[in-house]
């Protein structure tokens, strides 16, 4: 584990979000982190699909959570 200098103002957007998200300020990060790696190796895909494909290789059933 490592510490990260971001911007002041990248910082408060990330404690907006990690509210809005019901996540940890270090959760969000590292989910931003993960989707932005994501969208740098598959830039042909949209960020639904993205989130579709990594629910899908956890093992979430879309079908199950509609429910």
């Amino acid at each position: 584990m490592g510490i990260v200098n971001i911007e002041d103002e990248l910082h408060e957007q990330l404690r907006r979000a990690s509210k809005a998200s019901c996540r940890s300020i270090n959760a969000q990060a590292a989910f931003w982190i993960r989707i932005g790696m994501l969208c740098e190796i598959n830039p042909g895909l949209s960020f639904q699909e993205l989130v579709a494909r990594e629910l899908k290789a956890a093992g979430v059933d879309p079908a199950a959570a509609a429910a």
